[in-house]
């Protein structure tokens, strides 16, 4: 299964994919840091009364995180899931019943 081109392919996909989230969160994290650690005057730009950019970005950084778990998530769904119920259907020799919802054909729940 390891040599099969459509395994590979959903490796491949999925390596990329988490490499592409990984990357920009520690991009946006070392930015912060290195921001906070050389850019005090920066940093401490006043935005609204005492709320300044380096709580701006901080706070940043939480909604960065959950927008990159988002987008794995619709990413996968979309590009790597289908890939990789393939690959087990054709693994199982065809015999899973294809799945739609939480529900198999016949309104059902279904087991792997």
């Amino acid at each position: 299964m390891s040599v099969d081109p459509s395994f590979i392919k959903l490796r491949r996909r999925f390596a990329i994919q988490a490499g592409l989230l990984v990357a920009a969160f520690l991009g946006s994290y070392m930015s912060y840091l290195l921001l906070s650690a050389y850019a005090r005057d920066f940093m401490s730009v006043q935005i609204v009364e005492s709320v300044n950019v380096a709580l701006v970005m901080g706070i940043g950084q939480f909604l960065l995180t959950f927008v990159l778990a988002w987008a794995f998530g619709r990413f996968s769904e979309r590009t790597i899931d289908p890939l990789a119920e393939q690959i087990r259907d054709r693994a199982a020799g065809g015999a899973r019943p294809h799945r739609t919802g939480p529900d198999g054909p016949n309104g059902t729940a279904v087991r792997p």
